[in-house]
């Protein structure tokens, strides 16, 4: 990795935390530091699942805990097992807490406008979209992609919300028993793999990769969410699946997609995908493309 990269996001770390406050213990001038005055912002004013607040934030199990007894101690919170499952945890806010975000996020209002005020308005507005842009790369690079069998609850919650989506944009609608794939368990070793693509714990996208003993691999339900797209998740998902279809001893990657599914088909010829004759009879295909895939060289 480039050095002058590393020390470029290294000194842009030490001026946005010095900028926001973040290495002082009183965050925003109130009496807890940054990690308590974030938890207390997401558990928000209806409360949180604790597992759901880990995955959010990304933070050991153990130091949630401690801010949430903190927090608890102050009287902003209160914690208490789910009735139907006590090894679940629910966090809500008190009147106090909800008292203390709202201060917190007049507060936040106003730090954000300190670093907006010195500026002039071009200034302001360039600062602005480079933030965006950050947010956005950063938001990016906490995606995750996990192999998952393709029972697992977050495979079956893409697979249902991608057939949803087929089904609206399809003029035919979608019915996934008439596809050459009805089963996604076929999808699992060793005729395959399903990936999932997560994003703060939450399922966002899937990908399956078919490998079929007399014919070449295929890609098969590759699907991003709405809220996760332009963040590079489709291409990821080839990236990984081709490098795991290479690990298989394939040499060639196939897979099929409908004309409605133009972002897919821009996708595809951008990442060296040629469109070819068709290889199969998928009822809801209208274009088959074929990529030749090779092994990384070694530096």
């Amino acid at each position: 990795m480039d050095e002058g990269q590393i020390e470029q996001v290294r000194r842009f770390n030490r001026t946005v935390t010095e900028r926001v406050g973040v290495l002082h213990d009183r965050y925003l001038g109130r009496d807890r530091p940054i990690g308590e005055a974030r938890l207390l912002w997401e558990i928000g004013d209806q409360g949180q699942d604790v597992r759901r607040l880990r995955d959010r934030l990304g933070l050991d199990s153990g130091y949630v805990s401690r801010l949430l007894r903190s927090l608890e101690a102050d009287g902003l919170v209160s914690v208490e097992p789910q009735p139907d499952d006590r090894r679940v945890r629910t966090v809500r806010p008190t009147a106090a807490g909800r008292a203390e975000r709202a201060l917190l996020d007049s507060r936040s209002d106003e730090l954000a406008g300190s670093l907006l005020e010195p500026l002039n308005s071009a200034q302001r507005a360039r600062l602005v979209a480079a933030m965006g842009e950050v947010d956005r790369l950063l938001t990016a690079a906490t995606v995750t992609l996990t192999v998952v069998d393709p029972d697992h609850p977050d495979a079956q919650h893409c697979l249902r919300s991608y057939f949803t989506e087929l089904q609206e944009r399809f003029d035919t609608g979608f019915d996934p028993a008439r596809t050459l794939l009805p089963d996604a368990g076929e999808l699992r070793p060793p005729r395959g793999l399903f990936l999932v693509a997560r994003l703060h714990g939450e399922p966002v996208g899937c990908a399956g990769l078919k490998l079929p003993s007399d014919a070449p691999a295929e890609i098969k339900r590759m699907w991003v969410a709405p809220q996760a797209r332009r963040l590079g998740v489709g291409r990821r998902f080839l990236s990984e699946l081709e490098a795991r279809a290479v690990q298989h001893g394939r040499d060639v990657l196939r897979l099929d997609t409908n004309k409605a599914l133009r972002a897919a088909i821009g996708l595809y010829h951008s990442c060296g995908y040629d469109e070819v004759t068709a290889f199969n009879a998928e009822p809801y295909a209208d274009h088959w493309f074929e990529k030749r895939i090779t092994a990384p060289r070694s530096a």
